[in-house]
């Protein structure tokens, strides 16, 4: 054996993990009335119609680009898909630098720029040129124009690769923005927003959350109401990224077999990481050991339900895909824990080449695939293969950003080097610099998942969605802690616990 034992007894590495912070009796016994009462339902039916007569209705188009936004920020824009993509289309055809309404207006510019590349229309970024003065700085005489400046900034986070334009002023716009919270508290709508955006622009957010965030600080500004054992055992932090991931509400279903996916790879992640031996992680991946075997069937029985869904409901045998996708997940582990017990530093590309696949992004979007898009045999393979790049770019965003802020956690439980430290034993960086480049290596990657996002895709748009929507929850999840512990304790009980409040009028 590998590993030293004493009387048959085999000595294991301990994660010391917190027990689960959530009492799932509790989760459980949660209801809402909004979902029992149908008088509800028919309010919000009402409400729709209202809001669809407004999009119609609306002349002027500053206003329309302004209750788009209003919309998709409240995250109930995908009620009315139809008027806003119809509505996009119109405006995309304007020369934004030249139509009369809009010229010479920061504010205007920069939020129509950032809608319509959010649908997917590459206006060309030249449209900013007007307000750069000769050293590709934004003009002095826009410098109180927070308003303006706050929609560059989220605006510039929609860049594709090689555009400078935005890039180059987005460090001036950040100052000035940050002297913007020093010198005006009063200001409390537009600051929060400010604030709020320079902690994680909009673009990097997770949607679902966001639209929690915004629904109290929209309310208040209309001035209508107040701001009112060995495994990880995380049942309801591995819901909420499903949530992030799929957020329209009629794909509670999705989100239930997403959330199952979810569940079972924290397991294997942490068989890997921890508990087991070098030599039973090598049978694990080659042939199961007797004491994994409870584990293995929990995992068999999920693939083949939604295995034989997909083969009902479509005609195509996922099974060989899927195993295929789990096989090379457990190939990554191994790898990661030979690493491990050889004591091997591997070089950042070395690194990124298994971690893209170790952090199981191409395994969470290959069940989403199934479950929320017509599949093809050849979208699978794409999937399985990695060949298509923003599910690729998507997983190096999540394993970056889960580095940035995990990284101290994991070594501390005898973890593989991260990108952090990989770097650093490269190239002889600093702490510091090393993560400021793995920082620079997200905003690359980000700007080549907007130009994904705008090309043609053999992918429909849903599913493209819900693989930016991963990227973004990392982002989120990962500021402040692993992503499974205590700081996503506040963030779920926003979201699924504490209701909104509805006035009587």
């Amino acid at each position: 054996m590998g590993q030293a034992s004493i009387d048959g007894i085999v000595s294991r590495r301990s994660a010391n993990y917190h027990p689960p912070i959530w009492d799932y009796d509790y989760v459980q016994s949660l209801r809402s009335d909004f979902v029992q009462d149908e008088s509800y339902k028919e309010r919000a039916r009402k409400l729709k119609e209202e809001v669809r007569m407004m999009l119609g209705n609306v002349v002027d188009p500053l206003e329309k680009l302004e209750l788009i936004d209003t919309l998709q920020r409240l995250g109930l824009s995908y009620h009315f898909e139809a008027e806003i993509n119809k509505s996009s289309k119109n405006t995309s055809t304007d020369r934004i630098s030249t139509v009369a309404w809009k010229k010479d207006n920061l504010y205007v510019t920069a939020l129509e720029l950032r809608l319509l590349r959010q649908h997917g229309y590459k206006v060309d970024q030249d449209v900013f040129t007007c307000f750069m003065n000769d050293v590709g700085n934004i003009k002095s005489s826009l410098n109180q124009d927070f308003k303006g400046l706050l929609n560059l900034y989220e605006a510039s986070y929609l860049l594709l690769e090689g555009e400078i334009v935005l890039g180059n002023a987005r460090e001036l716009v950040v100052k000035l923005l940050e002297q913007f919270l020093k010198e005006n508290p009063d200001h409390q709508y537009l600051w929060m927003l400010v604030d709020h955006a320079l902690e994680l622009p909009l673009h990097w957010r997770m949607p679902r959350l966001e639209a929690r965030w915004f629904i109290d600080v929209w309310w208040k500004e209309l001035g209508l109401g107040e701001r009112f054992n060995f495994a990880r055992d995380r049942l309801m932090e591995n819901f909420l990224l499903s949530v992030g991931m799929i957020i329209t509400p009629q794909d509670g279903k999705s989100r239930r077999i997403q959330t199952k996916i979810n569940a079972l790879i924290t397991v294997i992640d942490d068989v890997y990481d921890v508990y087991g031996t070098l030599d039973e992680l090598g049978l694990f991946t080659d042939s199961l050991p007797n004491y994994m075997k409870i584990y293995y069937h929990a995992l068999y029985n999920s693939i083949n339900e939604m295995a034989f869904d997909s083969l009902k409901e479509q005609g195509i045998d996922v099974i060989p895909f899927l195993k295929k996708l789990w096989t090379n997940l457990c190939k990554s582990y191994l790898l990661e824990a030979i690493w491990y017990y050889i004591g091997y530093t591997p070089t950042l590309q070395e690194y990124i080449d298994n971690a893209w696949i170790s952090i199981a992004g191409s395994v969470i979007l290959a069940h989403s695939y199934l479950i929320t898009d017509h599949i093809t045999e050849k979208g699978l393979h794409n999937i399985q293969e990695g060949y298509y790049d923003i599910i690729y770019r998507s997983s190096i965003i999540v394993r970056l950003a889960n580095d940035l802020t995990t990284s101290l956690y994991e070594l501390k439980r005898c973890d593989v080097p991260k990108s952090i430290q990989c770097y650093m034993y490269e190239s002889r960086a600093s702490e510091e610099e090393a993560r400021k480049h793995i920082r620079k290596l997200i905003d690359t990657t980000s700007k080549k998942i907007n130009e994904n996002k705008m090309a043609k895709s053999r992918f429909s748009s849903t599913f493209i969605e819900i693989v930016i929507n991963l990227a973004r929850f990392s982002l989120l999840i990962y500021q402040n802690g692993d992503g499974l512990g205590n700081k996503t304790k506040d963030i779920v009980l926003s979201i699924f616990v504490h209701p909104i409040f509805l006035p009587n009028f």
